[in-house]
């Protein structure tokens, strides 16, 4: 995995990525070390996967945008996630939940809808307090 601890106007933040895109974002802390021991705390099989096949431009790009949006500036996203080591449903409530337009807001319920599961609205709230890349997935 590739990782990066970098200052920002509001704290340290950490982003990881691994085969295929961003795996992890840390959100701002009061120290580097904090930062640093979270970014640390990754899913087991994670750590054992290969280096990643992220070229070094899209690593520094994700690095860069981060910095501009903790900076205050509005930023568009367009960087690769790699989600693959999280469930099926994990993924699905994710999925549903980038799709929310810009600006609005939806309901636990309105997502467990969305993804074919209309009774799992708590589910669906573990699965995104347990969100990965918050900022990337609101």
């Amino acid at each position: 995995m590739k990782k990066a601890i970098f200052s920002t106007p509001l704290g340290w933040v950490g982003v990881g990525i691994f085969e295929k895109g961003i795996c992890r974002i840390v959100l701002p802390r009061g120290s580097q070390k904090t930062a640093k021991s979270e970014l640390a705390n990754v899913k087991h099989e994670m750590a054992n996967t290969a280096v990643s096949q992220t070229s070094d431009r899209d690593f520094k790009k994700t690095v860069k945008l981060l910095q501009q949006y903790f900076s205050g500036r509005r930023v568009s996203f367009d960087l690769p996630l790699d989600l693959s080591y999280y469930t099926p449903f994990q993924r699905a409530v994710w999925k549903a939940a980038a799709s929310i337009p810009y600006g609005e807001t939806r309901s636990y319920a309105w997502i467990a809808k969305k993804i074919g599961k209309p009774k799992a609205a708590r589910a669906v709230g573990q699965a995104l307090g347990a969100n990965p890349v918050p900022i990337l997935i609101p």
